[in-house]
């Protein structure tokens, strides 16, 4: 839990608080910029307490997401409107998991609800409420993993559901030995009408992306975007394997149709059209040319 004693100096003050744990994933930033912030140093902090009940239940979301409870309540409010937001619904059939895992750095994880089985891409932390929820809304068939960076908690997911976890061979590590099925090569393999798992090596060997619908760009950290959503980007400086491999991998990017990103950090693109989105991805891609 966070603590009062450790809270940054930064925090305006009033009920809520950031404390020295924080390790700026930006998680709370996204959820509920409202309220939390980036400071000079880096980290997360309340910029401005809530103004009202909705803000305060964006609050208690970030609490609750937080993958290291570096976020605290003066009179330890319950956080009951927080746990039971998530999964947070973002279109239809698409819903953020919260609930993020310090072993992924806080990264965003996400299910996709459709009658032929839910897939969970990316894996939160194994928390109960989730779990509860998730099973709610039909249980987990799939687990599509874009990188090795991001698998947390997969194991115990796997566990739960039984779901076949799909991650690129380029990526396979002694903790994701045991997954079901292994991609590999660089072409894009279907894993069922509306999924289409897309190579994008660079940020790591085995990055991959997962298309749904020609609508949903999963990208764990290949490709992201800004936190207030307004841009497309990708970086160098945490680019693990090839940078060169990983600009053709966003150039191959064009060949395919989507209208929202959404990666494993900071925030989350949607596009009025799929034809704007590829603008976006080609002023990304002429800014890193440059």
């Amino acid at each position: 839990m966070a603590r009062p004693e450790a809270r940054l100096a930064e925090n305006v003050a009033g009920e809520f608080y950031v404390d020295q744990t924080c390790i700026d994933c930006a998680t709370c930033r996204v959820v509920a910029p409202e309220v939390f912030a980036r400071s000079q140093g880096q980290l997360s902090y309340v910029h401005r307490q809530p103004q009202d009940g909705a803000q305060a239940r964006r609050a208690l979301m970030a609490l609750v997401a937080c993958p290291t409870a570096s976020i605290g309540t003066v009179s330890r409010r319950p956080a009951h409107a927080g746990v039971d937001a998530f999964p947070e619904k973002l279109a239809d059939g698409v819903y953020y998991c919260g609930f993020a895992a310090e072993a992924s750095f806080g990264a965003s994880s996400y299910l996709v609800v459709r009658p032929e089985g839910n897939v969970l891409v990316d894996s939160p932390r194994a928390a109960d409420p989730l779990l509860r929820r998730v099973t709610g809304l039909g249980g987990v068939r799939q687990m599509f993993l874009t990188h090795r960076d991001d698998v947390a908690d997969h194991a115990r997911w796997h566990a739960r559901f039984g779901c076949e976890r799909v991650l690129h061979a380029g990526d396979v590590t002694a903790a994701t030995r045991g997954v079901e099925r292994t991609l590999t090569g660089g072409e894009p393999v279907r894993l069922a009408d509306d999924l289409l798992a897309i190579p994008t090596p660079g940020h790591t060997m085995g990055s991959a992306c997962l298309l749904y619908r020609d609508t949903f760009l999963f990208t764990g950290d290949h490709l992201m975007a800004s936190e207030d959503g307004t841009r497309l980007h990708a970086s160098r400086a945490v680019c693990w394997y090839s940078w060169p491999e990983q600009m053709r991998s966003l150039e191959r990017l064009l060949d395919y149709r989507f209208e929202w990103v959404l990666p494993g950090h900071d925030g989350r693109y949607r596009a009025p059209s799929a034809a704007a989105a590829r603008a976006e991805l080609e002023r990304l891609l002429a800014r890193l040319r440059r």
